[in-house]
């Protein structure tokens, strides 16, 4: 048998996260379904982003965790509410219903205490099946002596998780680790200090990680951090509780992580620089300096070298560095050609390099090849005699012209087609998705160019090309 009063504060600590959790969803649900009973000022946060749902559970059970009679905690719970709701939800069935939820799982926890908590080598989570309609939790056990992870590595796997990591835990002998302790503290670990000796932190790790699902009933996924081959007995007998666990492990530069689930493994490399754009940011990042230097020179097409130059002058780093680390097995200009709403990218024959814009051709600027041929000192035949696309035979062959001008003097028979339909709206004043949908030609380009006569189609990895028909 387990000493009552330890047994009474591990059940008090796991029904307060799962009341704090009833009321977080509370709020949640109300926000999507009558958010004018939200106080004002909360309608429009996102709660169900998971740094809001930790700061709300932390703040409630911190504040429950400061008395130890029921009915104190309900007021706190009410008082509470108030902040975020308005009076009027105070009378609705959601709120009632909420409140008989968490009386029901305070009933619960009052009458395990009065009858003592029976241990067994295989315990099972002693809530009903409610529990499983609750906001899950990821748990992460650090065994910090074998196993350092910084904050970036915390974001990787935060990332990987498929739930908010609420609870993290931390074992060592903290005497021996300096300034550690109050390091990770700070960074919210709760921290289990283990007596001297090689074993002891994985040790006591594997201890309370055995039974971690009992006390945090919500939890869904365990994320077990350490070098030591001993934890995986503990990855083991967490997955048989149908828990996730993620096994994490560091290896040379890499910290790898196992998923018990899918037996894939994911790696993080602990050198990647920290401010290491996400690869929308980087996106993001491409196109506006490729629309400030349009602004400052006039050109809507710019060689690759001069926003390589531009980028690595801006933010400190290489395109090349960028693109190894956030696209693996790519290169910098895959990056536009795999991305045809955002870019454009056009190469001359004779030339290595690639010139790009953006998809968004700026209105009154000249015909892509034109611009480019010219700043060549080569000559470019006009657009005057193009028919306006008011048929499909209309439309067809001015799609048409727009091809061969693209691929006359082109080392390629093919271009992308995000080209043409850059080419297409910079001439006529409207995208060609447009003009399908208004001649009812559907809203597919790749498949209006494949029912073209005198045009040919191909796919290169993800992205359409379009050629001549040779006759």
């Amino acid at each position: 048998m387990q000493d009552n009063s330890i047994v009474q504060l591990v059940n008090d600590s796991a029904i307060i996260e799962q009341i704090s959790l009833i009321v977080y969803q509370a709020v949640v649900d109300m926000q999507q379904q009558q958010p004018q009973l939200l106080q004002e000022k909360y309608r429009k946060i996102d709660w169900r982003d998971r740094r809001y749902q930790s700061a709300f559970c932390s703040k409630l059970k911190t504040q429950l965790g400061e008395s130890i009679d029921w009915n104190t905690r309900l007021r706190k719970i009410h008082k509470l509410l108030h902040f975020f709701m308005v009076s009027a939800y105070f009378q609705t069935p959601e709120f009632r219903e909420m409140a008989q939820t968490v009386q029901t799982a305070i009933r619960r926890q009052i009458k395990v205490e009065s009858n003592g908590l029976v241990h067994s080598e295989n315990p099972q989570p002693p809530l009903s099946s409610s529990v499983n309609s609750l906001p899950g939790i990821a748990i992460l056990l650090l065994d910090a002596e074998n196993l350092q992870i910084d904050i970036e590595t915390e974001k990787f796997l935060g990332r990987i998780c498929n739930y908010p990591i609420q609870i993290k835990v931390a074992f060592a002998n903290w005497r021996s680790m300096g300034k550690k302790d109050a390091e990770f503290h700070n960074r919210g670990y709760e921290l289990i200090h283990v007596p001297p000796g090689k074993d002891s932190a994985d040790v006591k790790m594997a201890t309370v990680g055995s039974s971690i699902f009992v006390h945090y009933p919500t939890a869904r996924e365990v994320l077990v951090c350490s070098s030591d081959g001993v934890m995986t007995h503990l990855y083991n007998t967490l997955q048989t509780h149908g828990l996730t666990v993620y096994l994490v492990r560091k290896k040379g530069d890499y910290i790898t992580v196992l998923n018990s689930q899918t037996n894939q493994t994911k790696s993080h490399n602990l050198n990647t620089p920290t401010d290491l754009p996400s690869p929308g940011e980087f996106i993001a990042q491409l196109k506006q300096i490729i629309k400030d230097e349009q602004t400052k020179t006039g050109q809507d097409w710019l060689r690759l070298s001069r926003i390589s130059s531009r980028f690595q002058t801006k933010y400190k780093m290489t395109l090349s560095r960028v693109v190894a680390i956030q696209f693996t097995g790519k290169k910098v200009r895959d990056i536009f050609i795999d991305n045809p709403t955002e870019f454009a990218v056009h190469q001359l024959p004779g030339e290595s390099g690639v010139y790009i814009t953006t998809f968004e051709i700026p209105s009154g600027s000249t015909p892509s090849n034109e611009t480019i041929i010219r700043s060549d000192n080569s000559s470019q035949t006009g657009n005057s005699n193009l028919l306006k696309p008011d048929s499909r035979v209309n439309l067809e062959q001015v799609v048409t012209k727009i091809v061969t001008a693209l691929t006359v003097n082109s080392t390629s028979v093919y271009v992308p087609i995000a080209n043409v339909a850059t080419e297409f709206n910079r001439q006529e004043g409207q995208s060609i998705t447009n003009v399908l949908k208004t001649l009812k030609l559907g809203n597919k380009f790749p498949r209006f160019l494949q029912s073209c006569s005198g045009l040919k189609v191909k796919k290169v990895g993800a992205v359409y090309h379009v050629g001549i028909l040779s006759s």
